[in-house]
Parts: C-alpha cells; structure tokens; sequence
C-alpha cells in the first residue's frame, strides 16, 4: 500500500490513481512514489511496486497523438538496437493512459547517471556523435513510414537583431530595477551590454532565409540531462517530448555546445572535434550542413536571453546556474569563430559559412545539395 509519507507534492498521483493504472500493466501494487525531475512539459516519478521499479511520466501538454507518436517511435529504436526506454504496454496494447484527466505512460525503469562532458574521454565523445548521427537517421528510418508524422517543410529565419536589442533593454530594465541588488544581477547587466554591443557590430551576418540545413526528425532536445550512462556506455536516451522535424546539424551543434561547455564558457574542442567527426561519419552530413548549422546556432546564441528571461519575467531561477558559462559561450564562440567553425576539418570539417571575419564562398558543388535553397 502507498505511504502517505512518499507523497511529496501536490501533483504526485495519489494511491488510486497508481492502484488504477498499474492494474492496466499489470505492474503489482504501489508501494512508493517520488518525483525525480519536474519540467516543462512533463512530471516524472520514481515508481516502486511489489513487481518491481517503473519510471511513471505525466504529460502535462496531454497532446495523445503527439505522445503516441514520440512512443512509436521509441519502440521502433529499440527494436534497432538504440539505447532507449520504451514505455510499456497494456493488455490492450495501448502505451498512454488518461486517469483523473491526466496523460500518465508507464516506463521500465533505468539505472544511470548523467554525464557531461567533462566526464567523456576524447573515445567517449567521439561514440557520443555516433549515437547522435544513428539516431537521426534511424529515426528518418522508423518515422517516414508513419502516417501520423508531420512532413511540412522547415522554416525558420534566423533572429531579427532589431527585435533583440528590444529585448536587451527590457531585460536591463528589470536587471537595474532588483532590489536587493545580487552579484548575478550584476553579472546580468555586464553580459547584456557587451552582447548589444557584439550584435551591433555582427547585425549584418544574419543567417539568410534562403538556405536552411536539411532537416530531418530529430530527438529535440539532446543535452547530458537526456543522456543515461551506464559505466562507460550510453544506457537509454529519454525525453523524446521535443521529438519534431528541424535541421538535424543544428541539434548535433546544440549538443556540442551544452556537452562541451567549460565553466569559463569555452569549448573542449578536441573533444568537440572527435565528436563532430563521428556525427559525420554516422549521420552521412556533409561540410555544407554543418557549416549552416554552426552559423545559426552561433547567431542563436548571440540573440538568445531565456535564462534571464526565465528569471526577470517569470520568477524562475532554475537555469540560474547555467547563465554564467553560457553567456560568456556566446562571446567566446563570437572571437573564435573561425576555431570552432574547423573543428574537424580534417575528418570533414565545419567550414563554408561566413563568420566573423571570413568571407563567404563560392556556392555550388556536391556539398551544396545538402542545404536546401529557396527561389
């Protein structure tokens, strides 16, 4: 019987709810739950029956289909051998479960623990591209035969300048405004000025909506808190709510520079390079794609402010401690454009996109078919 001692907020499901849907998998009787992450999209428990441990997700977007969808797909990476947790079934075949007018799945629980990447070797990130580069072109694999998945083209310009130094100025509105005044507030103010003053100067190496990377189905939202690792090796990679189609170099750029961010907010680029390397290799992208994904996520970058946002507007200090390394990535990354953008040069490098003082080369050749041009 569930303790009332194990219920520890107000969203945790309560003995009947759990009782009710452990019966449908036939998963024994509650005996603990306790919530282990909580975010956006979704709550997470940790789940202990008299048959064993489950890890039980609520959807907070309830979206079915979607979730469906993210399920099936899970399922059918399994099936080929990635690291994944599938949810489970119930008699009736069905892997979402509506109780109290909550979406609720059902996974088998998987012992590991995250690891940046400070803690992977050169070997270890260069496995880590790898499963990126498998995953994305299984999922190409699995998803394109599913009538359910949306196919419609990818758009998405890169950031209007004008409208960030807009928002630099509300941000710094609010920054000045804290009282009790904090050394992050400090901090905050510090980064905002001097990233206005890089986008005054950078303003006009926006990405061009006439070419985008290819895009493809992608995990979504790839970072070390999404990745399980059992001793060395990758045990199941999870949170597939952001699971959709967007440029796929972009999301292996992202990873790149969540995993591999030091806390001075530089790359570990031989770890980097090991890594892109293999994503390469595995994914089949060529120099072109990952030269327009360097080049827009580094505009991203510079023209992106959630965390603040997060803390100023809505109250939220979660991702507090991830703005220092984070913001001073941004400017990093600005003067040393040209060392991140060659990367791995010599297995395929990151090169082709124009940067901060480099200038832009001639289009055409094999490598342009990667990248999709309009008009």
């Amino acid at each position: 019987m569930l303790r009332s001692s194990d219920v520890r907020t107000v969203t945790t499901p309560d003995g009947h709810i759990l009782g009710s849907l452990l019966r449908r998998y036939g998963a024994g009787e509650p005996l603990t739950c306790e919530p282990v992450a909580e975010g956006l999209l979704n709550r997470g428990y940790r789940l202990a029956t008299t048959h064993g441990r489950y890890f039980l997700k609520h959807h907070l977007d309830g979206d079915q289909a979607a979730i469906a969808r993210q399920h099936r797909a899970t399922r059918r990476l399994g099936a080929l051998g990635l690291p994944v947790a599938p949810p489970l079934a119930d008699a009736d075949g069905r892997t979402v479960t509506v109780l109290g007018g909550r979406c609720y799945a059902l996974h088998p629980w998987v012992e590991g623990r995250h690891r940046d990447g400070a803690a992977l070797t050169r070997l270890q990130s260069r496995r880590l591209g790898a499963l990126l580069g498998h995953v994305h072109t299984a999922l190409e694999q699995v998803i394109t035969r599913d009538p359910a998945g949306p196919r419609t083209p990818y758009e998405h310009p890169g950031a209007d300048p004008a409208r960030t130094f807009e928002m630099i100025g509300e941000l710094l509105a609010l920054a000045r405004r804290t009282r009790p005044r904090s050394s992050f507030d400090e901090l905050a103010e510090h980064r905002l000025l001097e990233r206005r003053t890089l986008l005054e100067r950078e303003a006009h190496r926006r990405p061009a909506a006439a070419q985008v990377p290819a895009a493809g189905w992608v995990h979504g939202d790839f970072h070390p808190l999404n990745l399980l690792y059992r001793g060395a090796e990758p045990a199941a990679i999870v949170d597939w709510d952001r699971l959709g189609v967007q440029p796929r170099a972009e999301e292996a750029v992202r990873a790149a520079a969540i995993f591999f961010v030091q806390p001075a907010g530089t790359l570990d680029l031989p770890k980097v390079r090991a890594y892109a390397g293999a994503y390469r290799r595995a994914s089949g992208a060529c120099a072109a794609e990952l030269a327009a994904a360097v080049h827009r996520v580094w505009w991203e970058r510079l023209n992106d402010f959630w965390m603040l946002d997060w803390r100023y507007r809505l109250g939220d200090r979660r991702a507090d401690p991830q703005f220092p390394a984070a913001a001073a990535l941004a400017v990093w990354w600005t003067r040393e454009y040209a060392a991140v953008r060659g990367l791995s040069r010599s297995e395929g490098g990151l090169h082709g996109v124009r940067g901060p003082g480099t200038t832009q080369r001639a289009a055409g050749g094999p490598a342009a078919r990667c990248v999709r041009t309009k008009g």
